[in-house]
């Protein structure tokens, strides 16, 4: 392997294609690098100095240490010519200062860490969102609003990038005026699912960016999920779970939360929803309890005190505020409510009841489902 002597340090460039050679090294994980890095007294610089011996008494495999003699140069100059073909594009080694602290408390830290956006973004304070899936339509306004109220109390929303309740608390907190990260369990190029590629361009352009480990051109897999998890929570103060079933991701990011002495939030939900007994077994365990943002904030209060946030409760009611506070509107439930049971709450005529329900629906305060009608969020 081909680098400057010990005593000169590597420039940034070479830093950076040293990263890049490390990484393509085959089944060589954060565990490998650090053993590495510790041979290199935690300076790369000295890496030029180990012997072939010192590769194999820190258990590196003759192809490993073939891979790092011979590197794979078509490999390094795809990943140099990703890094250069955008000025958003970015790469963070684990000995790079800007390596965020939060990541390095973690057991197995990624060594090397592929963004695209704003990379000063990282280094505020997150909350991690994650959840099903296929959340149920409440799931997801919950999710939404949720992230809408932490972003405004001044939090940066880190989630999976996923269908359902991530891409639920990405939205809200855009829609916040806010910021997200989404960490994803492919390259940094490779939008997965296809269907919120708006969703990955919004969070770009609104500040935000998409951090991966995984190199450009790295296809989703399925065990690169769990791996992604541990960021997602690493990045993270705490994790709120929105509708999760017992096995599933989300509770692997929970159990992650906990190794890393993160906050573990559950939001709860209807007993007979197998969506949420995940959160049910959580809240079990210990996590707290979240039917209000207060029960999140009041966990932190010197981060949310550095914050000035939009004074949303001296605005003056709108329309539909009024709105939710009538009684037709305490008629519908949070599960499926029947317009016959709406009409004989609310005293009010099929006729008109139709007619209001509409308005409330466009207005996104409940929604028409199999059934009857839903509530969407706590008024």
């Amino acid at each position: 392997m081909q680098t400057k002597p010990s005593n000169n340090e590597l420039s940034s460039t070479d830093l950076v294609e040293l990263y890049f050679t490390l990484n393509q090294i085959p089944s060589f994980g954060p565990v490998k690098f650090q053993q590495l890095l510790l041979q290199c007294e935690g300076d790369l610089n000295n890496l030029s100095q180990l012997t072939q011996s010192d590769f194999k008494t820190l258990g590196l495999s003759s192809p490993q240490i073939s891979a790092l003699n011979r590197p794979n140069a078509s490999y390094i100059q795809k990943n140099v010519d990703w890094l250069n073909s955008n000025e958003s594009h970015f790469v963070i080694g684990y000995t790079d200062p800007d390596y965020p602290d939060s990541l390095k408390e973690i057991s197995a830290p990624p060594f090397l860490l592929f963004g695209y956006g704003n990379q000063e973004v990282i280094h505020q304070y997150q909350m991690a969102m994650v959840g099903s899936r296929n959340p149920s339509l409440s799931g997801k306004h919950a999710a939404h609003a949720l992230a809408k109220e932490l972003s405004d109390s001044g939090w940066v929303i880190t989630s999976g990038l996923a269908m359902g309740i991530d891409a639920a608390s990405h939205t809200g907190a855009l829609d916040a005026g806010g910021v997200s990260i989404g960490v994803i369990g492919s390259g940094i190029d490779h939008v997965y699912p296809k269907r919120n590629k708006k969703l990955y361009e919004r969070m770009i352009e609104s500040g935000g960016c998409v951090i991966s480990e995984f190199a450009p051109g790295v296809p989703p897999k399925p065990e690169n999920f769990p791996r992604r998890n541990r960021i997602i929570s690493g990045f993270s103060k705490g994790v709120v779970v929105v509708e999760a079933e017992i096995k599933s991701g989300s509770l692997i990011s929970a159990r992650y939360a906990l190794e890393q002495d993160r906050e573990v939030f559950a939001v709860p939900g209807n007993i007979n929803n197998p969506l949420t007994k995940g959160c049910h077994y959580l809240i079990k365990q210990g996590a707290k309890l979240v039917d209000s943002v207060d029960d999140i904030n009041e966990e932190f209060t010197n981060i949310v005190a550095l914050h000035d946030p939009r004074d949303r409760k001296n605005i003056k009611k709108t329309s539909e505020q009024s709105l939710a506070s009538d009684k037709l509107l305490d008629s519908v439930d949070y599960e499926a409510t029947t317009l016959d049971v709406i009409a004989a709450r609310s005293g009010m005529p099929v006729s008109q009841l139709l007619s209001a329900l509409l308005e409330y629906e466009l207005r996104g305060q409940v929604a028409s489902v199999s059934g009857g009608y839903i509530k969407l969020g706590a008024k």
